[in-house]
């Protein structure tokens, strides 16, 4: 028995793994990782695996940074917890500065958390409860885009609209407006990016027209809706819902946990539509991948509503164990550390358009759909037929078979059911994103000319996808 089965039996032994069917590793083997080092993971037999999905979207400036290692180690003998409730320490309070300083001006105050769901759960209650301190009770509603992600605990999956993530657990969850969402795969065609998400934001203004008085919020990820499979809209969208809101007096609530900090060609994707959010949430990427850390960041005008006098209750009486943990902050800092020394920014539009020329033959390819990139964001849209954007069933899970050709080619692509995408750290060479196109075209071509039967049940959910 080689030593990537025996972890792997050993992990099987014991491990619940995040979003898996695990009987699916019956047949799929379990890749234990030994070690990573910048793109590359390497298993306990030395087979290396370049990371092209940032492990998840977290990681920026690859496994195992020697700067970001050294900001840890440093933090460590000096301080590795401490209650930040009555208590503050140095990593903290300075990235609570420079968070301040690069965010859209207006964004004053950061409260800090463990993960990205945790933080919607921060935002969404802070807006509530802003309104409710306001004596507008009312307001207490979300509205929220379809086809959105926004994480896995309760409030955060009552404002998301992937049916596999929340079909389940439907009876529990908060009873939110959805909106259609603004995604341009689905504009008619020669109608612009633009063009369609002006005409989709006309349901968004009606919505708030007829319900903005019982509306605490409306959250949406800008620019890329995730989960939902990399699917994209221009900015306007953006500017017009912050106009809207503010007329209408909503917050807006913005989720950069997957697209803050580089991803979509700037810093934050708010940004290219020249807006300030209510609330910004940030995560993933704040730490370099390293370690849990969430930011949501607000206004002064949200501070002021909870600042009074302890007998009127107005303070904002949530927390975490671990909130603005010292590790976590020196990491953060070390990741901002290497965007302002880097250039990041800059030198990541010469790799989006590597990315771009790499697979732009695929366009051409009679199962692609679509192939659209947002930054450092690309995506390739399998379909069972290109006129009319039919898609495979999702239980012929197409992606499984670029993911497991990928594995053998030595890369990580972990498709969003029929979406095989590159997310892949800033580190990443020219050459090495010539393969991932490779590899992918190779994945694709083998999903795609393959016959498969899969028995469609009468109950058929074809908003459904396997998460990848």
């Amino acid at each position: 028995m080689g030593l990537n089965n025996q972890w792997m039996q050993r992990d099987l032994a014991v491990l619940w793994h995040p979003c898996t069917q695990m009987k699916d590793h019956e047949q799929l083997p379990l890749i234990p990782i030994k070690r990573g080092e910048g793109v590359w993971l390497e298993d306990f037999e030395g087979k290396r695996y370049l990371d092209a999905v940032s492990s998840w979207w977290v990681n920026v400036f690859g496994h195992c940074n020697p700067r970001i290692n050294q900001r840890i180690k440093d933090q460590v003998d000096q301080l590795e917890h401490v209650i930040l409730a009555g208590f503050s320490h140095q990593p903290v309070i300075e990235l609570s500065e420079r968070l301040v300083k690069m965010t859209p001006e207006g964004l004053t105050r950061c409260f800090y958390a463990d993960n990205g769901s945790s933080c919607i759960e921060v935002a969404l209650k802070m807006s509530f409860h802003y309104w409710l301190n306001r004596e507008q009770p009312d307001k207490k509603r979300f509205v929220t885009l379809t086809n959105s992600y926004h994480g896995e605990t309760m409030a955060a999956m009552a404002v998301g609209d992937v049916p596999l993530f929340t079909e389940t657990y439907k009876a529990l969850l908060l009873d939110t407006i959805k909106v259609p969402s603004p995604d341009c795969y689905l504009r008619p065609e020669g109608v612009s990016w633009e063009a369609h998400s002006r005409t989709m934001f006309l349901a968004m203004e009606q919505t708030l027209a007829e319900n903005h008085q019982t509306v605490a919020a409306v959250i949406v990820e800008p620019l890329i809706q995730g989960a939902g499979g990399m699917r994209m809209y221009h900015p306007v969208y953006l500017t017009l819902l912050r106009e809207a809101c503010d007329r209408y007096g909503v917050h807006l609530i913005l989720d950069e946990i997957a697209v803050g900090f580089g991803r979509t060609g700037t810093m934050f994707a708010c940004e290219q539509a020249g807006i300030t959010p209510d609330f910004l949430c940030l995560s993933k990427a704040l730490t370099g991948g390293y370690l849990p850390l969430a930011a949501c960041m607000t206004t002064d005008e949200v501070y002021s509503a909870f600042y009074d006098d302890y007998p009127t209750l107005r303070a904002f009486l949530h927390s975490h164990s671990y909130t603005g943990n010292p590790l976590a902050c020196a990491a953060a800092l070390a990741t901002l550390d290497i965007f302002e020394e880097d250039n990041v920014i800059e030198n990541n539009k010469a790799l989006a358009q590597r990315m771009a020329l790499a697979t732009a033959h695929l366009v051409d390819h009679p199962h692609v759909s679509e192939v659209r990139q947002t930054g450092m964001v690309l995506a390739i849209e399998m379909v069972q037929d290109k006129a009319s954007k039919t898609a495979y069933p999702w239980q012929e899970r197409r992606g499984l078979k670029v993911f497991q050709h990928a594995l053998e080619r030595g890369a990580l692509l972990r498709p969003l059911g029929s979406v095989v995408y590159f997310l892949p750290p800033y580190v990443i060479t020219p050459e090495q994103i010539d393969f991932l196109a490779e590899v992918a075209s190779e994945g694709i071509d083998i999903a795609t000319r393959s016959d498969i039967s899969v028995a469609v049940p009468s109950n058929f959910h074809p908003d459904f996808r396997d998460p990848g």
